[in-house]
């Protein structure tokens, strides 16, 4: 097979050089985006504004907190759909099945008042979510053939759609949360994810048999034990939920907790299975630091939804030529970066191939760069009131983006090429399992931040996060010693 030719099963034509697959794939997670992003920059808000306000009355912590636990159950939640996909339905399916939960949790906040919208809609969310993320990034590393050059380009253009969604959704839907009300907010979430579902049904064609089987099917005999640890699990879940044992303010770390345990299962599960050949099993190693590293990073990007949400309200100054645009626009700042750079570095580490930096080293610098913007944050701290101009921080998300972009789209297509062939979606989970470990971990930090203790709070996360870069980049080597020919 040459470098550029398409895998069986996946069909020869391209767009832009890449195969066309690439563009059903975009659509579908570009308005799977607009409607997480949308839904999830208005939910701190609803959940802390007083009744007055139309929203519940939660203290600001606890609010940002079940925040940061609702993002970590997300991506807790994409090791049910990598399972399904692995050992049941295909990834192919599972994209368009979890598309129709998330639409359906919408709907559900949208519709129900109070916490059992919440409850109902975030559960909803969380679960479609997870079948849809891990598997529709799993599904187009199959597009490629293994040593592709055009891999990582791919990713990087598969990313400018989740953007897009990113910079428009809070845009519309706070628009609609300010003018008319959170449900209709909601309701707009709901509705494009309908958009990407059609979209996706329209053009399925396009992805030729890449994911449509399992590749590694459940034997019928395993099928009632499956189904039983299934539903152990959701009573489990249910009688929690319904007890109260678990207080809200506990829920990001509860969650954290789960997701650390979890992983080390999975690592563990992986380099004992005797599906996992001995090559595998190495790159399986390697990918270790990087999770950790990742974890590290989104520890702090992903407070864009918990702190920086609160500093958007309380801390900056929104005033546009005399209007106040609403403080959930603080979601769309750093996609638009993402917009403007994903062509570029697609276009540089295509251009580049072999000479480009290494994986670790990329997240290293990425790691790196995060902690850095949280310390550009200390040029405004100890102020009082909206006294931080919007433009300021239009800037400082500059360097998440770039920090994102030598580490996010990387660290998918990364995932898909030290997977083990028979835990292709599942170790697509466990990258999602890093991200949530982040998230969560967004919403116990975001428990300790307030105004007056803003430089202690960036101060610190930022210098922690650096450390762990460093150390990260003095690792590389090793890291990529094991990766076995993965650049």
């Amino acid at each position: 097979m040459s470098e550029t030719a398409q895998p069986v099963g996946v069909p020869n034509r391209t767009v832009f050089g890449h195969p066309i697959g690439l563009t059903n794939l975009f659509g579908v997670e570009l308005w799977e985006r607009f409607s997480y992003y949308g839904m999830v920059l208005i939910l701190g808000y609803y959940l802390y504004y007083s009744l007055e306000q139309g929203g519940l009355g939660l203290p600001q912590a606890t609010a940002t907190g079940i925040v940061g636990a609702y993002g970590g159950t997300v991506y807790l939640s994409t090791v049910l759909g990598g399972w399904l996909a692995d050992r049941v339905l295909g990834m192919e399916r599972m994209v368009f099945y979890g598309g129709v939960v998330v639409m359906l949790g919408h709907l559900a906040l949208a519709v129900l008042p109070g916490l059992t919208g919440v409850a109902a809609g975030l559960a909803l969310v969380a679960l479609g979510s997870g079948a849809l993320k891990a598997n529709a990034s799993s599904l187009l590393g199959t597009l490629y053939a293994k040593g592709d050059p055009r891999a990582d380009g791919g990713f990087t253009l598969f990313y400018l759609g989740i953007n897009l969604g990113a910079f428009v959704g809070p845009l519309i839907t706070g628009l609609l949360q300010d003018s008319i009300g959170f449900h209709v907010g909601f309701g707009a979430a709901a509705l494009g994810m309908a958009l990407g579902l059609t979209q996706y049904a329209a053009f399925r064609r396009n992805l030729g048999t890449a994911g449509r089987e399992a590749p590694n099917p459940l034997p019928a005999a395993a099928r009632p034990k499956a189904i039983g640890i299934g539903i152990a699990i959701a009573v489990v879940i249910a009688v929690v939920a319904l007890t109260g044992v678990v207080p809200l303010a506990a829920l990001p770390r509860v969650i954290s907790v789960v997701l650390v345990l979890a992983s080390i299962a999975y690592f563990a599960t992986m380099l004992a299975s005797p599906k996992v050949t001995a090559p595998e099993r190495t790159k399986v190693r390697a990918y270790i630091p990087l999770f950790i590293a990742n974890a590290a990073f989104w520890s702090l990007f992903q407070q864009i939804f918990t702190v920086l949400a609160v500093y958007s309200d309380e801390r900056m100054d929104w005033n546009i030529l005399g209007w106040t645009a609403p403080s959930s626009w603080i979601g769309s700042l750093e996609p638009i970066w993402i917009i403007v750079l994903s062509p570029v570095f697609a276009a540089v580490w295509t251009r580049l191939d072999r000479r480009a930096p290494t994986t670790p080293r990329k997240f290293a610098y990425g790691v790196i760069g995060m902690g850095v913007a949280f310390l550009l944050f200390l040029i405004f701290a100890g102020g009082t009131g909206p006294s931080t101009p919007a433009v300021a921080v239009l800037a400082i998300l500059g360097v998440f983006a770039v920090s994102e972009l030598l580490l996010s789209p990387i660290g998918l297509s990364v995932t898909t090429k030290l997977a083990p062939e028979s835990f292709r979606a599942q170790m697509m989970a466990l990258y999602f399992f890093s991200v949530g470990l982040g998230t969560s971990m967004s919403g116990v930090l975001a428990q300790f931040y307030s105004v007056d203790s803003e430089f202690a709070y960036f101060g610190l996360n930022g210098v922690v996060v650096i450390a762990i870069g460093v150390v990260l980049l003095a690792f590389t080597p090793w890291i990529s010693r094991h990766m076995e020919g993965v650049h």
